[in-house]
């Protein structure tokens, strides 16, 4: 079996995607497969395509180990700069399992498209306390749509990335979580590191960027807009205390088949 797809990253967060038209009957397997970095194309996640009649397009996002999640900010861009790709126009309305998520483009260089995505509202609940092992971590939890736990930090550990699989393993997330240890660097920029649900360690995260930069404002360390670094690249995330809105690249890396 072929199955088509087109490969794009935002930051280095890169995703497949493919109309849910190819899916094969285990949609899970065959993402874990597709996903592989060596026996596969190598990918974060896929996001597979699906009409809608109350957007553009709809999406599901699989991660790299097969399991769902409701959204992700980097890979609802690169859907929308495939789509631009393909021939869209105008502002995209994009079906996530978080919600409708709509794409502004705002400039496009070659097969790199810019857009500024409405993320929809924050939720920023009070910090928690968590015994990792013999040391205690403080965390401010965020809903973007997803689960989220920002760590602020003077600078990262050499075990950040052992500290955040803890995390993730701690019973009071139900539902999982997405960790980013935050290091405040100016009055209007943070450094951020991500390890995300179904996936570890990423390159960027776009989630994650709103998430950081909300709890970094809702504490008072930056103001907004305030600038996302990560190894990938950066954002820039607006936040007023209601609506979050997220500006970044995303770009069109290659398209192809896999032999299934």
């Amino acid at each position: 079996m072929s199955v088509p797809f087109t490969k794009a990253s935002a930051c280095g967060n890169d995703f497949l995607i493919v109309q849910a038209r190819y899916a094969p009957a285990d949609l899970h397997a065959f993402t874990r497969t597709i996903c592989d970095r060596h026996n596969g194309v190598g990918a974060d996640g896929v996001e597979w395509l699906e009409p809608s009649q109350d957007a553009d397009i709809a999406i599901r996002l699989i991660n790299a180990d097969g399991s769902d999640a409701e959204i992700s900010g980097n890979g609802t861009r690169c859907v929308a700069a495939h789509l631009v790709a393909s021939g869209a126009k105008g502002p995209l309305r994009i079906l996530t399992g978080a919600g409708l998520k709509v794409c502004e483009l705002i400039s496009q260089y070659g097969q790199r498209y810019d857009f500024e995505t409405a993320m929809g509202k924050a939720e920023v609940s009070k910090p928690i306390l968590l015994q990792i092992g013999q040391k205690e971590i403080l965390g401010t939890p965020v809903f973007m749509g997803n689960p989220h736990l920002v760590v602020f930090v003077k600078d990262f550990s050499a075990r950040w990335q052992e500290e955040a699989a803890q995390i993730q393993q701690q019973n009071v997330f139900k539902d999982g979580v997405n960790v980013e240890f935050v290091r405040i660097a100016e009055p209007n920029r943070i450094d951020v590191r991500f390890f995300e649900r179904g996936v570890g360690e990423t390159q960027s995260s776009g989630t994650g960027s709103c998430a950081s930069a909300v709890a970094a404002i809702a504490a008072g360390h930056v103001k907004s807009p305030g600038t996302v670094n990560a190894p990938g690249g950066s954002q820039e995330v607006l936040w007023n205390g209601s609506e979050v809105l997220l500006r970044g690249p995303a770009q069109i890396i290659c398209q192809g088949e896999f032999f299934a």
